[in-house]
């Protein structure tokens, strides 16, 4: 059966972050990235690494504090194994966060890792899932160091039973030495 699609998910069929990193979903829940106070996260704007070097402030929205939501940040676009489901490059995750607050209040299982693209434009994608239930996510010690290259977040979803994403939002980088033309 088809999804129908919100006209706020548009961005997200157009930069493929839908069908490269999560399935068809309907947003429910706001959220608002943000890094140094000041610069939002919007589909598809162009941040340079410096600007993102910080943990972001990412607001979530909800109903209340009693439900409880997981931070997903990954890059599809690293080089790496052939395989498409664990190509993608994990860079945070949080979980637990109450709704109506911010990350800083749930648990981070992978600490922060600053975007470094190295060749051409990359997606840095932050997916949010709503849990059924406080500490539901297992931790992700799989998650750490050199495997942080071999994650794949729809399988994360699967494993956490977390179903569909309730928010994504993305932006572009590339190496600020490059070209900074597309």
């Amino acid at each position: 059966m088809a999804r129908s699609m919100n006209s706020s998910d548009q961005p997200l069929i157009v930069g493929r972050v839908i069908g490269d990193v999560l399935d068809c979903f309907n947003t429910s829940v706001k959220m608002s990235v943000t890094y140094n106070n000041k610069k939002q996260v919007f589909n598809g704007y162009e941040l340079f690494p410096s600007q993102v070097t910080t943990t972001p402030r990412v607001e979530i929205g909800g109903v209340d504090m009693r439900s409880f939501f997981t931070l997903v940040m990954t890059d599809p676009d690293v080089p790496g194994p052939s395989d498409p489901y664990l190509r993608e490059h994990l860079h945070w995750i949080v979980t637990d966060i109450p709704g109506t607050t911010d990350a800083t209040f749930g648990r981070e299982l992978v600490s922060y890792e600053m975007p470094k693209p190295n060749i051409g434009i990359h997606r840095f994608v932050f997916v949010l899932f709503k849990q059924k239930r406080r500490q539901c996510v297992r931790a992700a010690s799989s998650y750490c160091s050199s495997s942080r290259d071999q994650f794949n977040t729809k399988n994360f979803a699967e494993q956490n039973d977390l179903g569909l994403p309730v928010a994504a939002v993305y932006f572009n980088a590339q190496r600020e030495t490059a070209a900074r033309r597309r």
